[in-house]
C-alpha cells in the first residue's frame, strides 16, 4: 500500500481511493469507471515498436519496460485503471516448470505434470524470483500515484494447474481432469502448493503499490458447476480470502462462466468479473446484490461502425442501471487488430454517460 496512507482508518482510505477503487467497493461515484482486460497489446502501435526488439518475457521481466508499456496504454486510452504488463504463467519457473511462447501458438510448458511425482517435485519457496513484476508495478504507482487505480493480477488454481498439466492451451481438458478425477491426493496437493506462492506473488505486487488484484480463472469456464464445486472453488476461495486479508479488493473473472455465476461470488470476491455471453443485470443477478461486477461488452464489437458500438456501450451500462458496484469492461481482452481509435471511443462513450440517465 502506498506509505502515504499509513495511519488512515480503512474507511479513510476508501473515501479517498481512486473512482475505480470506490466502484469496486461499490461505494458511491459519479460516473462508471473503464478499463480494457489486454489494454497494453499488438493492437497498439507504441506496443508493437517495443515487441520488435523484445519478446513478451523478457517485456515482463524488465521493470522498466513492463511499466513503460503499462503506463503508455493507460494514458492513450484515457481509462481509469492500469492493470500491469505481466502473464499469467510466470509463477510456473521459480515453482520448477519452464515455458516458452511459440510463434502462433501460445505458451508451451516444456515438461507438463502428469504425476503425483511431478507435483511432489514443485517448488513452494521462491516467489521472490518474481520481485520484477512488484518492482514494476511500484514504477507504475509511482507515476500514476492517485489519479489510476492500479491493478496487479495472478491466474487462479484451476487455469494455471490447467496450463501445468496441458502443457499449453487446451480445447477439452483431458489431462487436467484425468488427474483431478483419478488422484484426489496430487490434484490437492498441486491447488495447495500454487495457492502458496500465489499468495505470496500478490502480497509483493500489494506491498508494491497495487490498489486491486485481479484473479485470472480464464479456463474454468471449461468445468461444470459440480466439477467447480468439488475440484475448483476451494482453492480460489482460499486465495481471494488470503488477498483481501491483505487489505484490497478481489476482482474474480472467468470466461464462459454463466452458469458457475452464483457459486464464484461464494468465494467472496469483492467484484465478479463477466463475459459477453448474457446481458449484464443477469449476470449481476446471479452474482448477486452484495458484489461489484466488471463487464462485459463483447470485445469484437470494438470492430463495429461507432454508431452500432455506441448503441452496445449504452446496452450494458443501462443494464448497469446506475447501481453502485459497475465498472466497464470487455467480456475478454481486446484482440490484436483492434482499431485503437474505437477503444479510445469507447472510453469516451463511458465517460460521458451519465449515471442519472441509466433508465432512460
Amino acid at each position: 500500500m502506498d506509505a502515504s496512507k499509513e495511519g488512515q482508518s480503512a474507511a479513510e482510505m476508501i473515501l479517498d481511493g481512486s473512482l475505480f477503487v470506490r466502484a469496486c467497493l461499490r461505494k458511491p461515484v459519479d460516473r462508471t469507471p473503464v478499463w480494457f482486460l489486454r489494454q497494453a497489446g499488438r493492437y497498439m502501435q507504441e506496443y508493437r515498436d517495443v515487441r520488435k526488439h523484445h519478446s513478451l518475457v523478457e517485456i515482463c521481466k524488465k521493470p522498466e519496460l513492463a511499466a513503460e508499456v503499462t503506463i503508455t496504454a493507460a494514458e492513450k486510452l484515457g481509462v481509469d485503471a492500469a492493470i500491469i504488463f505481466a502473464d499469467l504463467l510466470l509463477p510456473l519457473e521459480p515453482m520448477g516448470l519452464d515455458f516458452e511462447f511459440a510463434a502462433g501458438e501460445g505458451p508451451v510448458v516444456h515438461h507438463p505434470l502428469r504425476t503425483a511425482e511431478d507435483v511432489l517435485a514443485l517448488r513452494t519457496d521462491r516467489a521472490d524470483a518474481l520481485a520484477y513484476v512488484a518492482q514494476a508495478i511500484e514504477k507504475v504507482a509511482g507515476h500514476f500515484r492517485d489519479r489510476l487505480g492500479v491493478i496487479g493480477f495472478c491466474g487462479a488454481p484451476y487455469t494455471l494447474a490447467s496450463y501445468m498439466i496441458e502443457g499449453g492451451g487446451s480445447r477439452n481438458y483431458i489431462e487436467t481432469k484425468k488427474m483431478m478425477y483419478r488422484d484426489r491426493i496430487a490434484w490437492s496437493s498441486l491447488l495447495d502448493k500454487l495457492v502458496t506462492v500465489l499468495t505470496e506473488y500478490c502480497l509483493l505486487q500489494v506491498q508494491a503499490g497495487a490498489d486491486v488484484i485481479q484473479i485470472f480463472d480464464s479456463w474454468v469456464g471449461s468445468l461444470s458447476l459440480s466439477d467447480y464445486r468439488e475440484y475448483a472453488f476451494e482453492a480460489s476461495k482460499r486465495l481471494v480470502r488470503a488477498v483481501q486479508a491483505m487489505g484490497v479488493p478481489v476482482i474474480y473473472f472467468g470466461v464462459e462462466t454463466a452458469g458457475l455465476l452464483a457459486q464464484m461470488a461464494q468465494t467472496g470476491a469483492d467484484v465478479i468479473g463477466l463475459d459477453w455471453r448474457q446481458p449484464l443485470n443477469e449476470g449481476w443477478r446471479s452474482v448477486g446484490a452484495t458484489h461489484a461486477v466488471q463487464g462485459n461488452l463483447d470485445p469484437i464489437t470494438l470492430f463495429a461502425p461507432l454508431e452500432i458500438l455506441e448503441m452496445r456501450v449504452k446496452e450494458v451500462l443501462r443494464s448497469a442501471g446506475g447501481r453502485a458496484g459497475h465498472i466497464f469492461n470487455l467480456g475478454h481482452g481486446i484482440v490484436p487488430t483492434t482499431p485503437v481509435e474505437n477503444v479510445q471511443a469507447v472510453v469516451k462513450m463511458v465517460h460521458e454517460f451519465r449515471l442519472e440517465d441509466a433508465h432512460a
